[in-house]
């Protein structure tokens, strides 16, 4: 436990950062997931702007890494072009 008022500061701050990163992620699971997952290829196309968007939220505020957003983003395109 903390033993100083900066401490118990920075031990608040983790936990908030900490649940809105998991939000972040969360929601940014599903939107892929949405994509992946769609039973046919314009369902796919249409949830598409929706998970780039959520990956590359996430990627600004740095919940995951610039590259390997990119790379989701890739992986989704191609799964929503192939249908």
């Amino acid at each position: 436990m903390p033993n100083n008022k900066q401490a118990k500061k920075r031990m608040r701050q983790d936990d908030e950062r900490r649940l809105s990163n998991k939000a972040v992620r969360s929601t940014m699971r599903s939107a892929v997931k949405k994509v992946l997952d769609a039973e046919t290829p314009e369902a796919a196309q249409s949830a598409l702007p929706e998970a780039m968007k959520r990956v590359d939220k996430a990627a600004k505020i740095n919940v995951i890494h610039e590259n390997a957003a990119a790379r989701v983003k890739s992986r989704l395109a191609r799964a929503a072009n192939q249908g």
